[in-house]
């Protein structure tokens, strides 16, 4: 009799593309912004907000291009508030830091 070794699981990785400058990276590597049932944009840390969302690289050029060609009203049909913009500005500034 053969031996066959049990097949090895590959895991899937989810790849996400980034609103502002369109490269995709796995899913975890980017920031989800999501636009809830009520129409307000807010940061989804977990990944797993109900609503519409869109997907930002954690880095200040993308922040900045998503801001100023006005990405989020493109890919969310809302306005982010200046609220969000400053936490998502702080977080990344963090992070480049």
């Amino acid at each position: 009799m053969r031996m066959v070794s049990p097949a090895v699981k590959v895991k899937k990785i989810p790849m996400r593309q980034c609103i502002a400058c369109r490269t995709k990276k796995p899913k975890r590597e980017l920031m989800r912004i999501v636009r809830d049932p009520e129409g307000h944009l807010h940061l989804d840390l977990k990944g797993k907000s109900p609503g519409r969302g869109a997907y930002i690289c954690v880095s200040g050029a993308c922040l900045r291009k998503a801001t100023k060609e006005n990405l989020f009203a493109r890919h969310l049909d809302a306005k982010p508030d200046a609220a969000l913009l400053a936490e998502l500005d702080d977080l990344f500034g963090d992070i480049e830091s």
